[in-house]
């Protein structure tokens, strides 16, 4: 079920990732799959734009948005949500503004790093300080220290902004790690707002647990999902803001219009045939994405064996640890030397050096050739 797309259709298709390179640049940097659409999601979307669906979306709360999720949530991840608590809005990255504006007290959002790029000002755009709680890059484990959260509690910080699972880490939260994350929130009376976007993308050995689900998080956080990374749809513009509790609905539907940016009536078409009829094909990526990390894992022994990566646990999106070849830039040295093109470590935890992410949804003959550019790059 899942086409990879010509490297003429990738540049027509994917703009961004494909367009804007020169044509002997292999791209493997922004999270864009080189796959076709999911018919379902392409067939929905033709026959909206046959219909004319081009005005403007409809602004009430849950409605057949809702229920698709809602419904998603409870066959993907055994979540039960009432469908008029999924709020819809333009981007997850505007959610996580949203909530910040409006449900959030003055004072510091905490932000683990390595983090998504777009994370690292949101913070500031809301008035606030953004205070950064960074992984140890030589630690076993993809968790951060609960200690060090609630010693920024301590002194004053408000939110935490929760990015699970993780971009660029790819790493699952556990249920008993979220509920040690809960718990120092709540004895400081904090908030979390809980970035999910890569949810449906959790890979064979672990499961995602969403934030809501846990006793005693109804009151102090919210959920930002969107259909758009797992079936490759960011264009479209569509995302929802997920609450459990009645009052923190209230005070998200009743922002002034300019305050949520709209999102696309054609967006919301891609997320409703994505959540009620996407089940296969997502399964079919799933299963490619599998395949994918072992052929990764193979590929970096033979290339290049000195690579420290944490298993993949979700996403397509593998966080490479590259210090041990010595450059700083490891992404801009792939780049000068070999035309293969990956996003800089630096761009997710200002002043680390040695990282790289790597996209690696694409066909296994061009991952192939992915690795083996940058083995050369960095060991020639």
């Amino acid at each position: 079920m899942i086409k990879d797309l010509t490297d003429d259709e990738a540049r027509r298709a994917i703009v961004l990732k494909w367009g804007t390179v020169d044509p002997d640049v292999l791209p493997a940097w922004v999270a864009e799959m080189d796959y076709a659409l999911a018919p379902p999601i392409h067939d929905a979307l033709l026959d909206a734009v046959n219909t004319g669906v081009t005005g403007y979306p409809v602004f009430d709360p849950g409605g057949r948005l809702g229920e698709a999720y809602a419904g998603f949530a409870a066959r993907h991840f055994g979540q039960r949500l009432d469908p008029a608590h999924v709020i819809g809005t333009v981007d997850v990255t505007a959610g996580v503004r949203v909530a910040l504006d409006v449900l959030s007290d003055p004072g510091p959002m905490v932000l683990p790093l390595p983090a998504y790029h777009p994370q690292l000002d949101v913070a500031q755009i809301t008035g606030r300080e953004r205070w950064d709680l960074p992984l140890d890059p030589d630690a076993e484990t993809a968790m951060f220290d609960l200690d060090h959260l609630d010693r920024l509690f301590a002194d004053g910080a408000r939110t935490l902004l929760l990015t699970q699972p993780h971009n660029p880490c790819g790493h699952v939260y556990t249920r008993e790690e979220l509920e040690g994350i809960r718990d120092v929130v709540v004895r400081h009376g904090a908030r979390v707002i809980s970035d999910e976007i890569h949810a449906p993308l959790v890979l064979p050995g672990a499961q995602h647990v969403p934030y809501l689900s846990l006793d005693g998080t109804a009151d102090h956080a919210v959920a930002v999902v969107a259909s758009s990374k797992a079936f490759n749809t960011a264009g479209l513009r569509c995302a929802q803001i997920v609450t459990t509790d009645d009052d923190t609905r209230k005070r998200l539907v009743e922002v002034p219009m300019a305050r949520n940016d709209s999102w696309s009536s054609l967006g919301a078409v891609a997320a409703i045939a994505a959540y009620e009829d996407g089940d296969a094909w997502l399964a079919a990526l799933v299963e490619r994405l599998d395949q994918l990390r072992s052929l990764l894992d193979r590929l970096l022994a033979e290339h290049l064996p000195d690579t420290r990566m944490r298993r993949l646990e979700a996403t397509y999106l593998p966080w490479l640890d590259l210090r041990s070849y010595g450059h700083r830039d490891p992404a801009g040295v792939g780049l000068a030397r070999q035309r293969v093109l990956l996003s800089p470590g630096h761009a997710y935890h200002p002043g680390l050096d040695g990282h790289a992410r790597l996209n690696m949804a694409t066909s296994p003959e061009r991952l192939t050739e992915i690795i083996r550019r940058l083995g050369a790059a960095l060991t020639g």
